[in-house]
């Protein structure tokens, strides 16, 4: 005779449920954040406010404050942190990969680039960065392009698409499929060649990080999912680490404020913008 189910009644299933607690994986996040192990150097763990390792084909999201600083770790050389940033009250404020590209004169992020909105303010800022291979150009995969390559590409599936995962996130902060504009992608990299054609250079090997800082309250989306032009048959995306801690926000007489005078307008319109309201 088989075994009833421990879950067949409602007193199994919630015995059955609180039994998992303590129980942990690979990928998930870790609650209260301050008890992660690991503190950057420099950081006390008390500071820190957001530890979650992603694993690949998954996303996350959070709020967080001004000057708050967000460090994305390739553990495996095989993560592609795609993201997406709003600010935090006004989400209609969001991520221009275009003026990202175009006001900064730089199609390549690294340490010092600027994340801007479309409104020419700065929502974040890359203060850090040891890997050198990011994307502002292409964007993440879409569902139409995951089922050719993979045979599919919804949220369930074992290839999901990253614009479809950012769907998802969206919806947890209020928002809709057209609120989502192209995002930026880092740890797999992409150059333009001579003749205008893109060129998939891949990641700079594992380890790798590269660290934002919040210029303004923003909300974050973010996917973990493979680079779209990632020529490999098979859907492969490693571990992402992500770990936010406080900060500050940058300021005037600060270097990154004033390395280039389109980037100092970008701050003082930030600048102007956070004073108007209140904030700075």
């Amino acid at each position: 005779m088989a075994t009833a189910s421990v879950t067949a009644s409602a007193y199994g299933a919630r015995d059955h449920a609180r039994a998992q607690e303590g129980t942990t994986v690979d990928a998930m996040p870790v609650l209260p954040a301050s008890s992660w192990p690991a503190p950057p150097e420099g950081i006390a763990g008390e500071d820190i406010v957001w530890a979650e390792t992603v694993a690949g084909g998954n996303y996350t999201h959070k709020v967080l404050a001004r000057g708050t600083e967000v460090r994305l770790t390739d553990l495996s050389g095989d993560a592609c942190a795609h993201v997406l940033l709003y600010s935090a009250d006004r989400p209609w404020e969001r991520l221009n990969a275009a003026d990202t590209v175009k006001v900064l004169w730089n199609a390549y992020l690294g340490a010092g680039h600027l994340l801007l909105s479309d409104q020419g303010r700065v929502l974040a800022s890359v203060t850090e960065d040891t890997s050198g291979r990011h994307d502002a150009l292409t964007g993440t995969s879409t569902l139409a392009r995951n089922v050719e390559r993979y045979g599919d590409g919804t949220p369930q599936s074992a290839s999901p698409a990253g614009r479809e995962l950012f769907k998802l996130a969206a919806l947890k902060n209020g928002l809709a499929p057209r609120d989502l504009p192209p995002s930026v992608s880092f740890f797999q990299g992409v150059r333009i060649a001579e003749d205008g054609t893109t060129e998939f250079t891949g990641s700079a090997g594992a380890g790798k990080a590269v660290t934002l800082r919040a210029e303004q309250d923003v909300t974050v989306l973010l996917a973990n999912v493979p680079h779209p032009l990632d020529p490999r048959p098979a859907y492969s995306c490693g571990r992402l680490e992500v770990l936010a801690y406080r900060a500050g926000p940058t300021a005037a007489g600060d270097a990154l404020w004033d390395a280039t005078p389109e980037g100092r307008r970008a701050f003082l319109n930030t600048a102007e913008y956070l004073t108007v309201r209140g904030i700075a």
